[in-house]
């Protein structure tokens, strides 16, 4: 006779009597249809076997690791690849080599320069306002002629003049801007305040070294369309668009066009960290 036993795994259990005269010897088989066979037909395809029945499994051959040479070039290449886009796209740190902006922005020789953040976004979509620092590229009148450095090696040259290790181009200014092209400019009310379409500006961030507030004087001038009237902050000390105007005064506006960004954030040296004021002088800031 036989017997057959399935429990939860579908396991069978089989007797079977011998044959012959004698006495029965039972001969028992155990198999599996649950677990057991599914888990061993993981491997099928996969395994080879020893000699005695054991499965042996291969290993996958390890990846060889890249020199560190290597890794280290390719994150050098990444990094002065978004530098680059960064600063073409986004923002870029600029040096501030003079004193005509004192005190708003620090410059001075044989010291550490302010360096600044300026982004470039805002003029996608928007010109420039009264009262905004701006950094521009000069025109030739302001340049004497000399032409910006090509795209690499400006690129280098800024960033060597970020750690000191070079001077900055010569072809990019920072002032800030004073009247927008259609404004007439002069100087001065009889508090020697300058004057655009008549109404005399308000300019707390003036800097005339502890002396009295005069400036020096200028012809009346009409802004041009699509040019900007601009002026440093250290009012007597900076050569601006009244010291640009050739052949005519109002040539020492510079064009829209050549206009990098507006300048945000001093990041350098970390004593001076904070935000540049945008206050606008025809409106007290409103």
């Amino acid at each position: 006779m036989s017997h057959r036993v399935n429990d939860d795994s579908s396991s069978t259990w089989e007797t079977t009597p011998s044959s012959g005269d004698g006495p029965a010897e039972p001969t028992t088989r155990f198999s599996t249809s649950g677990s057991r066979s599914s888990s061993s037909s993981k491997y099928e395809g996969r395994s080879s076997y020893d000699e005695d029945g054991a499965p042996r499994f291969s290993k996958k051959k390890a990846k060889k690791k890249q020199p560190f040479w290597k890794e280290l070039l390719v994150i050098f290449s990444v990094a002065l690849l978004l530098t680059v886009v960064i600063q073409t796209f986004v923002a870029r740190v600029f040096v501030i080599p003079s004193a005509s902006m004192e005190t708003t922005l620090h410059g001075c020789t044989g010291c550490v320069n302010d360096k600044v953040l300026v982004e470039k976004i805002t003029y996608l979509f928007n010109d420039p306002r009264p009262g905004d620092v701006i950094v521009f590229r000069g025109p030739p009148n302001w340049t004497g002629g000399k032409e910006p450095p090509n795209f690499v090696v400006g690129t280098l040259q800024d960033l060597g003049s970020m750690v000191n290790l070079s001077e900055p181009s010569g072809t990019d200014f920072i002032k800030r801007v004073i009247a927008v092209g259609g404004q007439t400019v002069e100087c001065c009310d009889d508090q020697g305040r300058v004057m655009v379409d008549g109404k005399p500006l308000d300019e707390p961030y003036l800097n005339f070294g502890g002396g009295p507030r005069q400036q020096d004087s200028f012809e009346k001038v009409t802004v041009p369309a699509g040019k900007l009237w601009v002026m440093g902050d250290n009012r007597n000390n900076s050569s601006d668009s009244r010291k640009h105007g050739d052949p005519t005064p109002a040539d020492g506006a510079i064009p829209i066009d050549n206009v990098v960004g507006k300048a945000r954030v001093i990041v350098i040296p970390v004593g001076r960290w904070g935000g540049i004021s945008d206050f606008n002088p025809q409106t007290g800031g409103k």
